[in-house]
């Protein structure tokens, strides 16, 4: 699943000081994607084998691996925050995400399950907009309700061609909103890398207390392959994600995290003979094409509130020097 997109981050504050280098950290999340869409595909084959909980255990423990890893080389300064509780209920978001997830791809392909996640954006606008009373124009409303048509066409509610565990990809995906809305309260004041680390740690100390009801020792040799190779590939993609944050803007790798459809139709097919069918196909574009106008409206939306903070800057200057003139 995608749970670690671009745009679900807060920016950390050194980006403004060096020039980015966008193309490198386009290829930076590609890569990062590439790995979190082989951890997915990994978790829906050991949820075969083992519960659900075990896996999504099995999974955070990777990040988790990561993090201590980049604490060991940055240090523990990486844990000062400003916002701990909001850090805190972060993590247990994402937390919550990643076994709704796979609670899903228990049950459903792994292509149709991604599909579904990528409303998340929309629900952020949503809430936004209605509990938030963020201002949200016409055409952003206009992209969440085609945005909730593409799911609609994904899931086919009433087709008898779904399966209600789909439902727990709305789950993780709507959990998932919720965490970026705490990632906007901590951008400007945590890096990145803080964010993280906070996430990984709740997320893992949240499942190892309920593991031991549900822990099943592998029965077949594979999972003891499989189970750490996910674990590696979480950890992996997570530091190719933060990397790509450091070296480039938010605004242009967030859309990559369409890729990822790329990625679980590929594994799924690999390893399942999972190919989405036409309608999923077609409901996948439909999210899409209106994920990336809403980046895009994000985007003239924020250089409009940029140049008005310039012009209110400059007539400041200028009737600051006229009083001195005076």
């Amino acid at each position: 699943m995608p749970t670690h997109p671009a745009a679900s981050l807060p920016v950390p504050p050194s980006t403004a000081s060096r020039a980015p280098d966008n193309m490198k950290g386009i290829a930076l999340i590609t890569l990062g994607f590439v790995f979190f869409g082989a951890t997915d595909a990994m978790a829906k084959l050991l949820t075969t084998e083992l519960p659900a909980l075990q896996v999504v255990w099995m999974r955070q423990l990777g990040l988790f691996m990561g993090v201590l890893v980049m604490l060991g080389m940055r240090g523990l300064h990486l844990m000062r925050t400003r916002h701990p509780v909001i850090q805190i209920g972060r993590g247990v978001l994402a937390t919550c995400s990643a076994a709704f997830f796979i609670l899903t791809i228990q049950h459903v392909p792994l292509a149709d399950a991604t599909a579904v996640t990528f409303i998340a954006p929309f629900i952020v606008t949503a809430i936004a907009g209605l509990f938030l009373k963020e201002p949200v124009g016409w055409r952003r409303w206009a992209a969440v309700a085609v945005g909730f048509a593409g799911m609609l066409i994904v899931i086919r509610p009433g087709m008898g061609v779904f399966h209600p565990a789909i439902f727990m990809a709305v789950a993780a995906a709507t959990a998932f909103a919720a965490r970026q809305l705490l990632s906007r309260m901590l951008s400007g004041d945590d890096t990145i890398a803080t964010t993280v680390a906070y996430t990984s740690i709740t997320s893992t100390l949240i499942l190892t207390v309920p593991i031991a009801f549900v822990w099943e020792t592998p029965g077949v040799s594979w999972i003891w392959f499989v189970a750490p190779l996910m674990a590696l590939c979480a950890g992996v993609g997570e530091i190719f994600m933060i990397r790509a944050l450091d070296v480039a803007q938010a605004v242009v790798v967030a859309p990559m995290q369409y890729s990822m459809i790329l990625w679980s139709t590929l594994y799924g097919f690999i390893l399942f003979a999972d190919l989405p069918d036409l309608w999923t196909l077609l409901g996948c574009a439909v999210i899409v094409a209106s994920g990336l106008y809403t980046l895009n409206r994000e985007r003239i939306v924020a250089r409009k509130a940029k140049q008005r903070a310039r012009a209110e800057a400059a007539n400041e200057a200028e009737a600051a020097a006229r009083t001195e003139e005076i």
